[in-house]
């Protein structure tokens, strides 16, 4: 069994290398890793090019976005299954094992996800997420997947590629769980075997209102002009939007745009009255008054 593990990257030459050494700190040892550089500008072409060792393999590309870049890395991936592994990120030595356990335990699935924590830039675990109990069913009320955690098998991936369209950008991959989610069971092994490291310069942090108004709008446009993903979801759609307008309104609000953050709350329990009695709702209400 072989592992394709595709890094798409855009200026990140101060953290390339730490990742490429964590997965290549692997126990097991049958992977390839290809790191995808969409256009830097920076130090990163140098960086990787000083690692020796044959299992990484580096292709430069002009800029297109995550979405394309994770593609291309598909189409020249070799391995039995592949894992889509953020730049700015770190694996624990049994990233590969666990993952190759859970496809004899499942007798080779179409996709499955491992467990992830999240760290501060010191190190220092800030969250471990709940754990995931039925994927599917948890995907309709947010993204609870890591990119990082998720295993797709390589026909699985070439029949679903990540939708490239840039202004969907930090929200392409939801979309594309989403989609696996209406066609198969998505497996889970709760074992941690990555690390999100939550830094300033994480580009799902780094957004205006308006770029998070029109990625959310598109991917609820996507998910519901396909007639698969449509049909699928039809029963949730309320839940959807009031999710999605709840997202932007609680970013607005911390972006010190209050204004935004209210129309868009309202827009939300237009959806969702029930907002007003959960986490996020009453997150919401708490800051709007802080």
């Amino acid at each position: 069994m072989k592992f394709s593990i595709v890094i798409p990257t855009y200026n990140r030459g101060e953290f390339i290398a730490k990742v490429i050494n964590s997965l290549l700190n692997q126990t097991y040892e049958n992977f390839e890793i290809l790191v995808i550089d969409d256009g830097s500008t920076d130090s990163t072409a140098e960086v990787v090019k000083k690692i020796k060792d044959e299992r990484v393999c580096y292709y430069y590309k002009e800029n297109g976005e995550r979405g394309a870049a994770r593609n291309y890395g598909a189409q020249k991936a070799t391995g039995d299954y592949i894992n889509f592994f953020d730049s700015d990120d770190l694996a624990y030595p049994n990233h590969l094992d666990v993952a190759f356990r859970v496809i004899q335990q499942y007798n080779n699935p179409p996709v499955f996800h491992l467990g992830f924590d999240i760290k501060n830039p010191q190190g220092e675990i800030i969250r471990t997420p709940d754990k995931i109990y039925d994927i599917n069913k948890q995907l309709i009320n947010g993204n609870v997947l890591s990119c990082n955690g998720v295993f797709l098998r390589k026909d699985i991936a070439e029949k679903h590629p990540f939708n490239e369209d840039r202004e969907l950008s930090a929200s392409e991959d939801y979309l594309l769980w989403l989609t696996l989610a209406s066609e198969f069971e998505i497996k889970h092994d709760n074992t941690i075997t990555s690390t999100i490291l939550n830094h300033e310069q994480r580009s799902v942090l780094n957004f205006n209102a308006e770029t998070l108004i029109i990625r959310k709008e598109k991917m609820l446009v996507y998910l519901f002009n396909d007639k698969k993903t449509a049909e699928f979801y039809n029963s949730y759609k309320s839940i959807f939007y009031a999710n999605a307008y709840a997202y932007i309104a609680l970013h607005a609000i911390l972006g010190k745009q209050k204004k935004t953050g209210v129309r868009y709350f309202y827009k939300a329990l237009k959806y969702n009255p029930n907002l007003l009695l959960n986490r996020k709702g009453l997150a919401i209400i708490k800051r709007l008054f802080l």
